[in-house]
């Protein structure tokens, strides 16, 4: 599609992330704002890296023996009111149906924002024995949270998701569930999207509402601020006591099931941009990158341009054919330079420029998105070239990430150490905390930071509370949220 502007007019990075941000996701035309306030739409190339993540999670659960299914969008508000920490956690989000075909609703319907109770309810008429069990099964849909602050991508009222939900007949299968689903997300990020993350658990105050425990990743983003990437939760069993989710156990007796769910959601595009875009647009890692390489033939005025286009296809063959996502770029329209500008703001990994020199010399010329690098590659060399780049642009990616994880989290043993690095650099303050959520509050209010995770990992200790003083066992990680 033509693209209407020069990289000149792009918003710097450098100088305003916000709208930087907003001006990259519209630019690259991953979203477009709607006519419906706080939803936004999701282009065919924001979707195209959905689809990325959507079969990179969707092959881990199907490995580990997960069915996709599909739920209703609407539920009965009464199956919301039968687990009450979870209604109340909803209700400040909930959009309501009250009317249907004409007709006040006797039971008001929500539009769905997670599928606990609508899954639950049927969960309750095909469970009897543990020889049921475990019951594992995985939506990808959207959900509704009507949210007041939107922010394309990372805080929409509508959201793309996968919600798995599974029911096990020990507690010791939901737990170890959700911290293999926890290690999905790590390597999703990590070694798809670049990002590097911290793997914890939520405090009492942050978790899921209906959760007995809630395992998150935690991503730190380019101003300070961080991210929940993704999270899974040990439901236990405060979903299917009130749903009567019930089993004969192997000794006869009557027993609930133990449940977990997790997601990750099209929030994580938002890190994306973040994280690895720059001045000049998107930096998209060559693992989660719809397409790696775009070829591009350059042809001077009145240049032949058959055997050129037979050149770049039998290149783009090559590529194909070794498994490289790729795109010929033919168009006459609109100029080479506004094309080059407009696959630089899409962060495409490599752009491969062959005019008429490469053609006689048989060669091809290689740039880099990440460091703006050109190489001339000879044909014969060019696919084990490539895939060496394309793995050395992603750990590139990857490294520049970590250094600016590491830079950024800071050790505080001091109230005034953590507030002075709230009021500068913000970031993860790593700090012990006496688990009151009081103080977890008090700190949130003069700060703006509050708990991300306890770390996977984090031994106990004998330390004191960074803000109230008292004897604290854990060191948490703090920090500002989007």
């Amino acid at each position: 599609m033509k693209q209407t502007f020069e990289k000149k007019e792009l918003k710097k990075k450098s100088e305003n992330l916000a709208d930087w941000y907003t001006d990259v996701v519209l630019k690259a035309q991953l979203a477009d704002y709607s006519p419906v306030p706080g939803a936004m739409v999701i282009r065919p190339y924001g979707y195209a890296i959905w689809e990325k993540v959507q079969g990179i999670m969707d092959g881990y659960m199907k490995a580990a023996g997960l069915e996709n299914a599909y739920f209703p969008l609407f539920i009965p508000h009464s199956l919301l009111e039968k687990e009450k920490a979870h209604v109340e956690g909803f209700s400040p989000e909930l959009a309501i149906v009250t009317i249907g075909g004409g007709e006040k609703l006797k039971d008001p319907l929500v539009v769905r924002p997670t599928s606990e109770t609508i899954m639950y309810e049927m969960y309750k008429k095909w469970i009897h024995s543990w020889r049921d069990l475990p019951v594992l099964i995985n939506q990808w849909n959207n959900v509704i949270r009507w949210e007041k602050r939107t922010y394309l991508f990372l805080r929409t009222m509508e959201f793309l998701w996968h919600e798995a939900h599974t029911a096990h007949e020990t507690e010791k299968e939901a737990v170890a569930m959700c911290l293999t689903a926890q290690e999905w997300y790590r390597k999703i990020y990590e070694e798809y999207y670049a990002i590097p993350a911290y793997l914890g658990t939520k405090s009492k105050s942050e978790k899921f509402a209906g959760a007995k425990d809630t395992y998150t990743v935690e991503l730190l983003m380019p101003d300070g601020k961080v991210l929940q990437g993704a999270t899974s939760h040990n439901l236990a069993q405060n979903f299917s006591v009130p749903f009567e989710i019930a089993f004969q156990n192997r000794e006869g007796g009557r027993d609930f099931v133990w449940q977990t769910s997790y997601a990750i959601t099209t929030r994580s595009i938002g890190a994306l941009v973040l994280v690895h875009g720059d001045d000049n647009g998107l930096v998209v890692p060559p693992m989660i990158a719809p397409t790696q390489v775009v070829v591009m033939p350059i042809l001077k005025k009145d240049a032949d341009s058959e055997l050129l286009f037979a050149y770049c296809g039998e290149i783009k063959e090559a590529l194909d054919n070794a498994g490289i996502r790729s795109k010929l770029d033919k168009r006459e329209e609109p100029s080479v330079g506004r094309r080059f500008n407009e696959w630089e703001v899409k962060g495409i990994p490599m752009r491969f420029e062959i005019g008429g020199k490469e053609f006689a010399d048989h060669t091809v010329t290689i740039a880099r998105r990440d460091t703006g690098e050109k190489i001339t590659v000879d044909r014969k060399d060019l696919l084990p070239t490539v895939e060496k780049l394309l793995k050395t642009i992603q750990k590139s990616l990857y490294d520049k990430a970590v250094a600016h994880l590491k830079a950024n989290t800071t050790d505080a043993s001091t109230f005034d150490e953590f507030e002075g690095v709230m009021k500068t650099t913000r970031g993860f303050i790593r700090a012990f905390w006496c688990e009151e959520a009081s103080c977890e509050a008090a700190i949130k209010e003069k700060t703006k930071a509050n708990t991300r995770c306890l770390e996977q990992g984090a031994e106990a200790g004998k330390g004191i509370c960074v803000h109230c003083g008292k004897p604290a066992t854990h060191r948490w990680l703090f920090g500002q949220s989007y």
